[in-house]
């Protein structure tokens, strides 16, 4: 069945489902509110669960092409004699980092070639309910609409979402650099240096941009959010100091970053008890949010976004609550994952950084803890779709005469 449907959003969502909805026969009109649609954010992991969901797209070769994989999440002490963290990725399914605009470029490119209509500088103020339907009010009056469905995938900053999340006390400045040659880190791992759980320096191979051979790495440095506030204030000679002297490996790619390149991040908890309501589907940051600990952000989008399109072979009506229930479990297993993780490595605690020192971490090595971990990281721990199984290859469905992702 056809519907007619708006995706507000044009993030890693949005754009997922609005390629999906457009190749199941549905009219989709995305919204963004930015001029040009443009990636936001640091760089990501994309776990296999997440890869299946590109696969599927048709973008998994240029997606890994673009991508650095990620073998193993090594975090140690200060000192780097004690582990904090160890876990690997199976070798023939690692996690695959993104600079996000490598990410967002494809899909973005794939958006375009698919003849999806997207309408820019379209900040949404409200989705209201008329007849069954919706309409899509613009900050500037205009009024578009109905739509038998709205797709709310405008992250974090929804206007549409009811979702009340809670802020977390800690956030991070983050960065993109070219991967320097003056350093022997290898280039298949995400590395951190903790200083109990209040301080934290990490380093992420992200692969390279589109039409950039040089490899990148996001950088970052945890931060109270109440040292963020006063981050402006901060010499960026005085940051270098500390961050080097914290972990002398991170020089060479801090030495030569401008303050200007540092972002500062905060992050939030939360999640909506329901994920739709009448002709209204929330996804993403939308609907559910947590810490980056477990790195499975831009993984849930992509989940949410495929699972929400398989329901649309049904009615909006009956889409909907078979959407939720299919993301249900997996959404609040890795909900109180992150919930009961994050204060392990991101807080003002002194008991929490010396248990996971002295317990979780050397316990992580045993075969069985180790088997675990990998699926918590790799987000298969347990089904990502409820009675649904991810695809295992690129469909044969694309509009018009060719293959729109094998010309990217």
């Amino acid at each position: 069945m056809s519907s007619n449907i708006a995706i507000v959003g044009a993030g890693i969502g949005g754009l997922t489902a609005a390629v999906l909805c457009a190749r199941s026969g549905h009219q989709v009109t995305l919204f963004e509110r930015f001029d040009q649609p443009r990636p936001v954010g640091s760089g990501l992991v994309i776990q296999p669960v997440g890869l299946a969901v590109l696969d599927h797209l048709g973008l998994g070769s240029p997606a890994r092409d673009l991508s650095a994989p990620i073998t193993r999440m090594v975090g140690r002490d200060r000192r780097g004699d004690r582990l904090a963290l160890d876990i690997s990725y199976p070798t023939d399914k690692p996690g695959r980092a993104f600079h996000r605009a490598s990410l967002f470029d494809l899909l973005w490119r794939l958006t375009q070639a698919e003849g999806i209509r997207v309408t820019t500088n379209a900040h949404i103020t409200a989705a209201p309910l008329v007849a069954g339907k919706r309409d899509i009010v613009l900050k500037d009056g205009r009024r578009e609409g109905p739509f038998d469905l709205v797709i709310d995938a405008s992250g974090a900053g929804s206007a549409l979402s009811p979702m009340k999340a809670g802020r977390l006390p800690f956030g991070a400045l983050w960065a993109s650099v070219a991967w320097p040659h003056a350093t022997g880190l290898a280039q298949d791992m995400l590395h951190q240096r903790y200083e109990g759980a209040h301080r934290m320096a990490g380093i992420l191979p992200t692969g390279r941009l589109p039409d950039d051979p040089r490899p990148m790495a996001t950088v970052f440095w945890s931060l109270p959010v109440e040292q963020i506030a006063d981050w402006s204030l901060t010499l960026i000679e005085d940051w270098r100091a500390t961050v080097c002297d914290h972990w002398p490996e991170m020089r060479p790619f801090v030495q030569d970053l401008p303050k200007s390149t540092l972002t500062p991040a905060t992050y939030s908890h939360g999640s909506l008890r329901r994920l739709y309501a009448t002709a209204l589907a929330h996804i993403g940051d939308a609907a559910h949010r947590t810490s980056p600990q477990l790195g499975q952000g831009a993984n849930m989008a992509l989940l949410d976004a495929y699972a929400l399109s398989l329901a649309l072979r049904e009615p909006v009506v009956d889409a909907l609550p078979a959407y939720a229930s299919m993301r249900r479990w997996h959404r609040r297993s890795y909900q109180a994952m992150s919930r009961l993780l994050t204060p392990i490595y991101q807080s003002h605690s002194r008991a929490l950084p010396w248990l996971r020192n002295t317990l979780l971490a050397p316990s992580s090595r045993l075969p069985g803890v180790r088997s675990v971990l990998t699926h918590v990281v790799a987000g298969t721990v347990i089904p990502p779709l409820t009675g649904v199984a991810l695809p295992t290859e690129p469909p044969h469905l694309m509009r018009g005469d060719g293959n729109a992702a094998a010309a990217l």
